[in-house]
């Protein structure tokens, strides 16, 4: 393993999207490790970094010498932050981007395909991941509510998905921003098992121990449901773009990348839902 030095000093991981699922993990794991300082970077966090406001870029990139990015969904200021930073010293980046994005239309990823690019044409070094949904969609935000409520709705019919513990994103992040190998590898991160939505709805309401259902709907019904419940339009559009790349296969598909990088087997769905309902996540 190595660890990248300016001027005799070891330089910086500047970390975006700090607060967010795979941001605030990784900054955790490295500040554990104390491989090198970490610059925990958003609109809220301990280092300011909007990318509506590029006067927020400099400061944020100050001594740094990689950057884990997490791109906006507005593509257009990436590759511009991507020039800054290496003309300021970055030389690695490791870009969070989506499984099957590269089959993705206009209305879903546009932020993470630019910033894919971005850092494929920087010239320094580079790795890209591609997490599947998150076992965290089902207990910090996208799909708590609906569980609580006792119904998770989706147009996704029987399409598996790998669904992937964000603390094991957080790991593989920790090791390619930190080790040497990975430069120039896209790595597809995917967890062990492919479930479909009514069959990880199902283990979570037995680990929850009360009546939870999965109802298929249409992707129409969809999005009036979320506009009902005060989703804007454009979020609205995106998650049903989001679903129709699930519903095409694109990223169904299992990978051993995540326990390659690791070293060990990615987290299974069913004892993180025991671990989580325990704390009474999804009591109704």
């Amino acid at each position: 393993m190595t660890t990248q030095r300016t001027h005799g000093t070891r330089s910086a991981i500047l970390v975006l999207g700090a607060t967010g699922k795979t941001g605030r993990r990784l900054v955790a794991r490295l500040r554990e490790t104390g491989t090198a300082p970490v610059r925990a970077a958003s609109r809220s966090g301990e280092v300011t970094f909007d990318w509506t406001q590029p006067d927020t870029w400099e400061p944020a990139l100050a001594g740094a010498g990689a950057v884990y990015l997490v791109a906006p969904e507005d593509p257009s200021p990436i590759g511009e932050f991507v020039r800054q930073a290496t003309a300021s010293g970055v030389r690695r980046f490791v870009a969070l981007s989506g499984h099957g994005i590269e089959k993705a239309g206009d209305d879903f990823g546009r932020g993470m395909a630019a910033g894919e690019e971005a850092v494929r044409e920087s010239g320094v070094e580079w790795t890209v991941l591609r997490p599947n949904n998150f076992f965290q969609n089902f207990d910090e935000d996208l799909w708590l509510s609906p569980l609580r409520a006792g119904r998770l709705a989706l147009p996704i019919g029987e399409t598996p998905e790998p669904f992937i513990d964000a603390d094991d994103v957080a790991a593989v992040a920790a090791k390619v921003l930190t080790e040497d190998g990975h430069a120039g590898h896209t790595y597809e991160l995917t967890g062990p098992r492919a479930l479909t939505f009514a069959e990880a709805t199902r283990t979570i309401a037995e680990s929850a121990g009360r009546p939870i259902r999965y109802e298929e709907i249409t992707p129409a019904t969809y999005r009036s449901e979320l506009l009902a419940e005060g989703w804007p339009e454009p979020a609205a559009d995106t998650l049903n773009a989001m679903f129709a790349l699930h519903r095409a296969g694109h990223t169904a598909k299992i990978t051993d990348d995540a326990h390659r990088v690791l070293g060990h087997a990615p987290a299974d769905l069913k004892p993180w839902a025991h671990r989580v309902a325990a704390r009474g996540t999804w009591a109704g």
